[in-house]
């Protein structure tokens, strides 16, 4: 039996604004903006893609799943979401962890993440 992960969901107040924020953010495609089904894309035929969906009820607590995302230069991402209208977002953290919690326009978190460690950068051989 094959099996592909086709698309991850998120629930959405305004499905198409959220969708276009990360549309943004990730300097994704559109694929399908429908306002019940407004889904992005790294690439036309290129999965898994975001589908964002309308969901009537607001987010209240931490999201159970969220998304990772390790970047070159950590801070700079930081800054780069932020200035997109990320906010910081405290879900429990110590403070001392590798990574920066961020939340989208409706509160939904995500990682931007340090370093891998043990990881060296192309060119540092």
């Amino acid at each position: 039996m094959g099996l592909e992960w086709e698309q991850l969901v998120i629930d959405a107040a305004d499905p198409v604004a959220l969708g276009r924020w990360w549309r943004e953010a990730l300097d994704w495609i559109v694929v399908n903006d429908s306002p019940e089904e407004y889904e992005i894309r790294a690439e036309p035929d290129r999965l898994p893609g975001l589908l964002f969906g309308p969901a009537p009820e607001g987010k209240t607590i931490k999201n159970r799943l969220h998304l990772d995302f390790r970047p070159d230069d950590r801070d700079a991402e930081v800054e780069r979401f932020l200035a997109l209208g990320a906010r910081r977002a405290d879900v429990g953290q110590r403070g001392d962890e590798p990574w920066v919690v961020l939340a989208d326009p409706e509160g939904n978190e995500f990682c931007v993440l340090g370093e891998r460690r043990g990881h060296r950068p192309a060119g540092d051989l």
